[in-house]
């Protein structure tokens, strides 16, 4: 009896013995997996894992949790008061809604790509500050790497002659080098420690050690020798600009969907090139995308929206179609121009900067052959969605969009319903409503175009 109870025992202390090892392999193993995805860490896009405020009205700061020290530069903007933060490219893994609500000095924030390499974070002011101090800790004490900006109640004179002595360089991205490492600024990073005392605000004058790329160019030479019409569609919003939201679906993420889609969908007759203002997640201003269509010699531009209706302000529904005018064919037509006009100051460009024959643009658009053209697609237009889409009961409307003041480009503006509304919303997200709207947008660049060919006949 006592042999088969010893000869139990040993048959138990083998089995633990066995699980002991086998639960050693295993965990050597995933520490060997790991490692990889531990080089991977390193060499990849930077992770941003929380944004955080603290403070008074006074003095405020701002802290961002990072996976690694990167390179920064920050500058003011007037009117409204604004601070806005450039980063290399990160990747953002962050709550929805995190910057909607502010503290102290700071209203509201946003963030997103704003050029390809290149991150940008946007503050909302609450009244004119400076920019007391900024640094970057490196790890220490188990706590991650941090970019921290202190911000400091001013006068408004105070802060016009912080806005005159701050001259930022133009935004440039940063991109990885050869390595795949991020260029760092070795301003912000290298000596920062967690008890060592913060770098000045001054360092902020010293632009982050970067290297420039250039945006791609298409093949001009390709360009000259084919002779099919161009079209330049544009996805609007974009980036750091989320345009309208409801719930997780931004606008920005359902234009661009849809403009790929229309993309291929046009592409696929063989009859045009088509030339797109953003093809990812990116921040393109409103004057570059008129230059877009202005230097590509677009015959037609197509920007691609969906509206929303702020809270307490009624239910829409349906399909817009809107044209270019100094006056805005109704209130809600000049509303949403004054929305969409704003995205430049939403993404933080510097309005000031921008080429006065910009402002002029309107008038040039006066040009009679334009303005009759774009009226002409917008109809044909209306007559081909209302085939497969709802449209709003007034579907045909004008306003003084920005992105539509290309002089020698017909230009419309697509407002594919509201994010607002619950049946809209349904079919923004829907591929097979997508798939039938695109459908019809196709067949009314068609028509278009057919008729355009007909019209030159006959002048001939």
């Amino acid at each position: 009896m006592a042999g088969r109870a010893n000869h139990f025992v040993l048959l138990i202390c083998a089995l633990v013995c066995a699980a002991a090892s086998l639960c050693s392999q295993l965990a050597a193993g995933r520490a060997a997996e790991d490692q990889p995805s531990k080089a991977v860490a390193v060499t990849g896009i930077p992770v941003v894992s929380d944004l955080r405020l603290a403070g008074d009205t006074k003095q405020t700061r701002f802290i961002i949790d990072l996976d690694k020290t990167i390179s920064y530069r920050a500058f003011l903007l007037a009117d409204p008061y604004r601070v806005v933060l450039d980063i290399p490219q990160v990747s953002f893994q962050l709550p929805v809604g995190v910057g909607t609500s502010g503290r102290g000095l700071i209203k509201t924030f946003r963030y997103g790509l704003v050029v390809p390499g290149g991150s940008r974070i946007v503050f909302d002011l609450n009244g004119p500050a400076r920019i007391a101090n900024s640094y970057v800790l490196e790890p220490a004490n188990g706590q991650p790497p941090r970019l921290v900006l202190e911000l400091e109640e001013v006068d408004r004179t105070t802060f016009v002659r912080s806005l005159s002595a701050d001259n930022p360089p133009e935004l440039r991205p940063v991109v990885a080098t050869a390595k795949d490492t991020l260029v760092t600024d070795t301003v912000a990073t290298t000596e920062a420690k967690a008890d060592v005392a913060p770098k000045p605000a001054a360092a902020l004058d010293k632009p982050a050690a970067v290297m420039e790329k250039p945006a791609p160019v298409p093949d001009k030479s390709d360009a000259a020798s084919d002779l099919r019409p161009v079209i330049v569609i544009d996805p609007g919003h974009g980036g750091i600009d989320n345009g309208t939201q409801s719930g997780n679906e931004y606008e920005k993420t359902l234009v661009l969907g849809f403009g790929l889609a229309l993309r291929d969908r046009i592409e696929k007759s063989g009859k045009y090139r088509v030339v797109m203002t953003r093809t990812d997640d990116t921040f393109i201003p409103l004057n570059d995308r008129v230059k877009i269509a202005h230097n590509q010699s677009a015959a037609l531009f197509v920007s691609i929206h969906a509206d929303a209706l702020p809270r307490r302000e009624g239910d829409a529904q349906g399909a817009t179609i809107y044209t270019l005018s100094d006056r805005a064919s109704d209130a809600e037509a000049e509303r949403l121009a004054e929305s969409e006009n704003k995205a430049d100051a939403i993404g933080g460009v510097n309005l000031t900067e921008e080429p006065t024959d910009v402002a002029d643009i309107l008038i040039d658009l006066a040009q009679r052959e334009t303005r009759t053209f774009s009226n002409r697609f917008a109809r044909l237009l209306m007559g081909e969605m209302k085939t497969t889409t709802r449209m709003h009961k007034h579907p045909l409307k004008s306003a003084g969009f920005r992105v539509l003041k290309a002089p020698d480009v017909p230009s419309v503006l697509i407002e594919l319903g509201y994010v607002s509304n619950k049946d809209d919303l349904e079919h923004l997200v829907s591929e097979n409503w997508r798939s039938r709207t695109v459908g019809s947008v196709a067949q009314a660049i068609d028509a278009f175009f057919a008729e355009r060919l007909v019209t030159a006949g006959t002048a001939n």
